[in-house]
């Protein structure tokens, strides 16, 4: 790893233990080597750098959105970290290059880290899901993990003075099934409900959001 890396590392746990108490669960979960998609929730600007702490020491690369590199703090952790940029309201031609880009992650073996929500729950809940997670898993065959991040929301004001207690919850690799020809909207809908009821089993009940009823009803 980079140099600055380590230096970024380093100062990033230092902060964390003064401003909060995390926890991290299911790490073992993670393969040693090879490709792997990390699918989390996001309720928090601290998720993208407390999973990347808690995903060492393998190497992982984050989408992120393009907002994110555009003020110097994040801009420099993201950089730092080797994430890349996602417009999330841009043309199919950069949805396309994010997809590349992320393919060829997984192709150096590396942990492809992914937000299906596409941004922040502002209120803490689970929303619905966006497909790129999905066509990713498919056109590279890629064990998806699920991740519950609880906690963060309480890292605002005072709250950072406080030292809230952060969870980060790693849930077991699973493969989505092979779709025949081209994906189709239903069959990518149905993909990306399936990964993120996975996402939601992990979570409090109170954080499920759009897909508690589902969880709870085991559909």
């Amino acid at each position: 790893m980079k140099l600055s890396f380590k230096i970024a590392e380093l100062i990033f746990r230092v902060l964390v233990k003064v401003f909060m108490r995390l926890e991290v669960k299911g790490k073992e979960n993670i393969p040693q080597t090879g490709p792997v998609i990390i699918a989390s929730n996001h309720i928090h600007l601290m998720d993208p750098p407390l999973l990347i702490l808690s995903i060492l020491p393998r190497k992982s690369s984050f989408m992120a959105k393009e907002e994110l590199f555009q003020t110097p703090f994040y801009s420099t952790l993201m950089h730092i970290a080797e994430a890349f940029p996602i417009r999330r309201s841009g043309t199919d031609e950069d949805r396309k290059a994010a997809i590349q880009q992320a393919v060829q992650v997984l192709e150096r073996g590396l942990v492809l880290g992914m937000f299906p929500e596409g941004t922040r729950s502002r209120n803490g809940q689970l929303k619905r899901g966006y497909p790129g997670v999905a066509i990713i898993a498919v056109r590279t065959g890629a064990p998806i993990i699920p991740v519950a991040v609880t906690g963060t929301e309480k890292l605002r004001a005072i709250g950072w003075l406080r030292r809230p207690k952060v969870t980060i919850k790693f849930g077991r690799p699973f493969v989505l099934p092979k779709v025949k020809g081209e994906l189709t909207r239903l069959d990518m809908r149905q993909l990306t409900d399936s990964l993120m009821k996975g996402i939601a089993a992990l979570l409090p009940a109170e954080y499920r959001g759009e897909y508690r009823q589902a969880v709870e009803s085991g559909d």
